[in-house]
């Protein structure tokens, strides 16, 4: 693809939009500042609400205590699910630790929970596309554990293996490239012919839409900066797409301090998105870092436009308090 180059002489920053918060994030956040001012401090979270380093400092202090697991929350507590969503024992470990829980899982996570389910009752191999190890990928996984594989990119392919090639289904974790899935797709298809794809497509809106945007940002740019944690995917997926669509260079940071000025050399030109769990805040830094050394000009490349929301937990609306409490006596 061809690059749009700036005139001569001139720095700019194209700046991404969609970008940041999507509405599953929005929501899980949210979702742990309301608890803690309805029901106040501590409220655990299992694992961290959303991948972003600020976001979790942000909620500890005002008294969020993330935890790895659930046995970790004192019996009467209550205990936050988070939006990359859990497998089912998760929530029996909650009950059996008699705690009272809120889910903040991303409604678009549960769709993949639910598809899960529904394949795994008519008796079909769930081909699950996603990352090893990643929380959204336990969490599906352990909705049908018999029934689920995991396919872990293209190369992955050869090695699945499955009852009847006629009953075979794929699902994919909500935040991978979409090019790289559908890659994936394509190879399971030439080995199983009649491959089912689910209803509608797994990889969440925002992801797609945060895909579409630094391709057209990386395609006028030499340098691409994405502003995430190493531990997000769709943050990760995101510097990949920014150099396979005609970047020089790209690169991940949690914020502006985590900028080396030597990438800047030469460069006219600088992309900046984020990934769908970082605030604007950061966003924000990162520009006035870039004003600082030259780069105030500012165009918004924006090739779609987001209006999704998501309502809050329905656990919110209850005294959670007064349920953990009772949990805790009776138990």
């Amino acid at each position: 693809m061809e690059r749009m180059t700036a005139p001569t002489g001139r720095r700019r920053v194209l700046l991404a939009a969609p970008r940041g918060y999507c509405a599953g994030v929005d929501r899980a956040v949210i979702a742990v500042e309301k608890a803690l001012e309805q029901y106040g401090p501590p409220i655990y979270v299992r694992h961290e609400i959303v991948h972003n380093k600020y976001v979790v400092q942000t909620l500890e202090r005002k008294g969020a205590i993330f935890v790895e697991e659930t046995s970790e929350v004192p019996p009467g507590e209550i205990v936050i699910f988070s939006a990359h969503g859990v497998a089912p024992e998760v929530h029996r470990e909650a009950e059996r630790g008699r705690l009272a829980s809120i889910d903040a899982t991303c409604p678009l996570v549960t769709k993949v929970h639910k598809e899960a389910v529904r394949y795994a009752r008519e008796d079909y191999d769930i081909l699950l596309i996603g990352h090893e190890g990643h929380e959204e990928v336990i969490g599906t996984s352990g909705e049908a554990p018999e029934h689920i594989q995991l396919v872990d990119g293209p190369q992955d392919v050869a090695n699945v293996q499955v009852r009847d090639p006629d009953r075979v289904v794929w699902l994919s974790q909500t935040t991978l490239s979409v090019d790289e899935t559908m890659e994936t797709v394509d190879g399971l298809k030439q080995r199983f012919p009649n491959l089912l794809s689910p209803p509608s497509d797994d990889i969440c809106y925002a992801t797609q839409n945060r895909q579409t945007a630094i391709k057209q940002v990386a395609a006028g740019s030499e340098l691409v900066l994405v502003v995430g944690s190493r531990n997000s995917s769709n943050s990760n997926r995101m510097v990949e797409v920014a150099l396979g669509a005609g970047a020089d260079a790209a690169y991940l940071v949690d914020n502006a301090s985590e900028i080396d000025e030597s990438w800047l050399e030469g460069v006219t030109t600088v992309g900046l998105s984020s990934g769908a769990s970082v605030p604007e805040v950061l966003v924000e830094e990162v520009l006035a870092w870039l004003t600082e050394r030259g780069w105030a000009d500012v165009e918004l490349v924006q090739p779609v436009a987001e209006h999704i929301q998501f309502s809050l937990p329905k656990e919110l609306r209850r005294d959670l308090r007064a349920e953990a409490a009772a949990r805790a006596a009776a138990g």
